[in-house]
């Protein structure tokens, strides 16, 4: 496994990087030989999960089990909307749309899939896509035909602009878009904050005060909060996106998918992911953060927002490997650290066509 993780690292091109997550893990994985980490024996919380390898059939018949539950979510930090929808009738009833032109894939290692195995035809390499991944599985239920230009380490930036890679050149995603666009799917943002550097200062600094918050005290050291100061400064750039979509490919509905339940609502699951409990609550209200500014940009732009934090709650990477979603600092399948595994990526694709379903 350390020998899937270091070449996993050296791939997204960070190959410095990966000695320090190695070691991080190395330290975390004898120290939890002694300590028992008490969150990998938690059960899941109720949720509306598909089955693990779903089919375009199942997947879409799963969104409507999705789109029938009222869910709530509130965090001391920050308190996200009511998610309301349909009744359960009125949305088993609901029929996929039918899509009149192609669908387009924006967006980060989120929506590429990260090594979920990686997918050997794309082009580049260096993007990570894999035939796993959420815009995969839509498009094989909506039986659309799918542009994927989403890319590993993808920022607001690289919506305009070409993106080096380790193995080859990703254009500007924006150009893959065209008028006759019927269905435009992205998650953006978190690369941005360099939420992946954010995590590895975390855990290093963990090991210096694991009973407290090093890493929200460094976070906001002077008297400002640095990570929510970037989450408010995106929020301009993510509307400036969304208005070039729109206008790139004006017939095509806009889907902003947010970000899943990547920390637990209460504890955390030190040393097994070195981050102190502290830590664990403060990220956890940063991610929430985001995905209130994502969903704001969203409904100010007449797009939609699809909220995939929700149905993961209790599938956080603190969870046994049968039931969590996000993998943690030693993935336990095919995924990239942090990311969603396969069963994530399904879940999010059963949120995206629960939205669809209510629309």
């Amino acid at each position: 496994m350390l020998a899937f993780l270091s070449v996993t690292l050296c791939m997204k091109g960070a190959t410095v990087r990966s000695h320090k997550r190695v070691a991080l893990a190395l330290a975390g994985s004898l120290t939890a030989a002694i300590i028992t980490a008490a969150c990998l024996a938690t059960s899941a919380s109720g949720s509306v999960q598909p089955p693990l390898g779903a089919s375009p059939a199942e997947l879409a018949a799963g969104s409507a089990t999705l789109s029938a539950t009222t869910v709530s979510v509130a965090t001391s930090t920050v308190a996200t909307s009511t998610v309301a929808t349909s009744t359960a009738a009125a949305a088993s009833a609901a029929a996929l749309p039918a899509l009149s032109g192609p669908m387009v894939a924006l967006g980060d290692s989120y929506t590429a899939g990260a090594l979920l195995p990686a997918d050997l035809t794309a082009s580049p390499l260096g993007c990570l896509r894999s035939t796993k991944a959420y815009p995969e599985l839509v498009a094989a239920a909506l039986g659309a035909s799918l542009t994927d230009v989403a890319c590993s380490s993808a920022g607001v930036k690289d919506m305009t602009a070409a993106q080096q890679t380790n193995a080859g050149t990703n254009g500007p995603q924006l150009n893959a878009l065209a008028a006759d666009d019927s269905l435009v799917v992205l998650t953006l943002g978190g690369d941005d904050l360099g939420f992946m550097n954010v995590l590895e200062k975390c855990m290093e600094l963990s090991f210096t005060d694991p009973w407290g918050s090093p890493c929200q005290a460094y976070y906001t050291r002077g008297g400002t909060d640095q990570l929510a100061a970037a989450v408010q400064a995106e929020a301009p750039q993510m509307a400036t996106v969304l208005a070039a979509i729109a206008a790139r490919a004006p017939q095509a509905r806009t889907v902003v998918v947010g970000y899943p339940d990547l920390f637990p609502l209460s504890g955390g699951c030190w040393p097994v992911v070195p981050i102190t409990n502290g830590d664990i609550a403060y990220l956890r209200g940063i991610e929430l953060q985001l995905n209130t500014m994502l969903a704001a940009d969203a409904k100010a732009a007449g797009d939609t927002y699809v909220d995939t934090y929700t149905p993961t709650i209790g599938h956080d990477f603190c969870q046994p490997e049968r039931v969590r979603d996000i993998e943690g600092l030693l993935p336990g399948s095919w995924a990239y650290p942090f990311h969603p595994n396969k069963k994530g990526q399904t879940a999010i694709a059963t949120a995206i066509l629960a939205a669809l379903r209510t629309a």
